[in-house]
């Protein structure tokens, strides 16, 4: 990881944001999200883009909101702590290739939230003993299922390049790799079992990032055009594509709950909501129908509504 670079081999980047106070020995660790890259072409073309995806030289400051906000009235729970976003720049949810703390947190989403769980027990090991070190991964549980159409597209065609592109066999999970192929290994359903250090997941069974990628398969024209309607609005739904939206909760649900493993070292909340990233933004992280405790050694109560089919699953 000390040696990452930029897809232009610019130097990687963060932004910090010091804490204050009794926070002034806590520290939140961001890591961005912003998909993949999955060939030299697309990987190259990234390295280029405007926005910073690939360069540090190409990014402009980011703006701290929700879980990252210094306002104590937003952010209650972490507005004081020492607070870094790693800007992300290699395509591949950072894996390409002594200051006392007392609370170390690694979150992330999308991208970021797959790179959390991935580094998880790494960030552990980074930081002294004494700390108490937790990970928390949003929006970044990326489900490995059939999509709608009973093949295994998005793996195919995106995780398979992605993790041969940039050479992330090496990086993996051996403890995964060594079982099934790599690309597979960059599903948390594989590799959560194995990780030590506390991680809570929050997630949604209807994420719309994947109901739009790996399931419904929107961007593919007339396969999945029914679904860029429904997929944001049940009213538009057919009650096949209601039926298959159920199907996924399950199966999502069911997944998280069977894989997770070790129940005094994990916990998670996952919700109904057509949401990706709930915790980036101010409105979905302390809404107005949103409410955080922070309680206890290891406890994230979140409670929230919104209008998707179904209720929260807690």
């Amino acid at each position: 990881m000390c040696a990452a670079v930029c897809l232009d081999g610019t130097p990687p980047a963060y932004q910090f944001d010091k804490g204050v106070g009794v926070g002034i020995n806590n520290w939140l660790v961001h890591l961005e999200g912003g998909g993949w890259c999955d060939s030299i072409g697309s990987c190259s073309n990234r390295s280029k883009d405007l926005t910073g995806l690939g360069s540090s030289n190409k990014m402009v400051p980011r703006g701290f909101y929700g879980i990252l906000s210094n306002s104590k009235k937003d952010n209650p729970n972490f507005y004081n702590w020492n607070r870094i976003l790693v800007r992300y720049c290699d395509g591949s949810s950072f894996t390409g290739d002594a200051v006392k703390v007392y609370n170390a947190l690694l979150t992330g989403c999308s991208a970021g939230g797959l790179a959390t769980i991935l580094h998880c027990d790494k960030f552990r090991a980074l930081i002294a003993t004494t700390a108490r070190v937790k990970c928390f991964s949003y929006g970044g549980y990326f489900l490995h299922a059939k999509d709608f159409y009973g093949g295994y597209h998005f793996e195919y065609n995106k995780f398979d390049k992605v993790v041969g592109v940039h050479g992330l066999a090496k990086n993996l999970p051996q403890t995964c790799t060594s079982k099934i192929k790599p690309s597979l290994c960059f599903y948390p359903q594989n590799v959560v079992q194995q990780i030590q250090t506390p991680l809570f997941i929050l997630n949604s069974l209807l994420d719309t990032w994947q109901l739009e990628n790996i399931f419904a398969l929107t961007y593919v024209p007339k396969v999945g055009r029914s679904w860029i309607q429904c997929h944001n609005n049940t009213a538009y739904c057919s009650p096949s594509q209601l039926k298959r939206l159920k199907g996924l909760r399950s199966k999502f649900f069911n997944t998280i709950l069977a894989r997770l493993g070790n129940p005094s070292s994990k916990g998670w909340f996952i919700n109904s909501c057509f949401a990706h990233c709930q915790s980036v933004s101010g409105s979905s992280w302390l809404g107005p129908n949103v409410t955080l405790n922070h309680k206890g050694r290891w406890r994230l109560v979140l409670r929230q509504t919104c209008g998707a089919p179904g209720r929260s699953e807690t």
